[in-house]
């Protein structure tokens, strides 16, 4: 049987923390499927098909692994309709930890046949999220180590355009 997993997350934007656990996913599955999701808590800085965009442009050296959009439906819906059998989640720290352990038991009860793949962060991005590179952008601080290149450049042009 094919080991086809799906990484879903809103990647607002995609950090070098989400490349790692996605180029380290592509390892252990056949086939990777980053999903990108919206998240209804959080205010975006990009739109999904931007979203869609950046993440391609950073994922092409990974030939197993494609991306698509998803707005209206479920994780664990969306992963069947995908044959998906695996989520791939990345946990930081314990707070991480409490947050997806919570998701990993209501996808269960939703989808028992669905298993959850946790991947704890690498070290040198366990202490970054993309709410908290936005933050520091917003306020004019350097972040550029923990985005990928052209994603640091999309983001780059975004304020160019704010501060016309």
């Amino acid at each position: 049987m094919e080991k086809i997993a799906l990484f879903p997350g809103s990647f607002d934007p995609l950090t070098m923390g989400h490349l790692d656990t996605i180029e380290r996913g592509a390892k252990m599955f056949d086939k990777l499927i980053v999903g990108i999701f919206v998240n209804t808590n959080k205010q975006s800085l990009f739109t999904v098909e931007e979203k869609v965009k950046l993440v391609k442009e950073a994922l092409v050296h990974l030939k197993n692994v494609s991306v698509i959009a998803q707005e209206t439906e479920l994780t664990v819906d969306a992963a069947k309709k995908l044959n998906a059998n695996f989520l791939l989640r990345g946990i930081r720290n314990s707070k991480d930890y409490e947050y997806e352990h919570e998701i990993m038991t209501m996808n269960h009860h939703l989808a028992p046949e669905i298993e959850t793949v946790f991947l704890m962060s690498s070290p040198q991005y366990s202490h970054i999220s993309s709410s908290i590179l936005k933050e520091v952008l917003l306020f004019g601080g350097d972040v550029k180590e923990y985005l990928p290149s052209n994603v640091y450049q999309a983001i780059m042009r975004k304020q160019e355009t704010y501060e016309k």
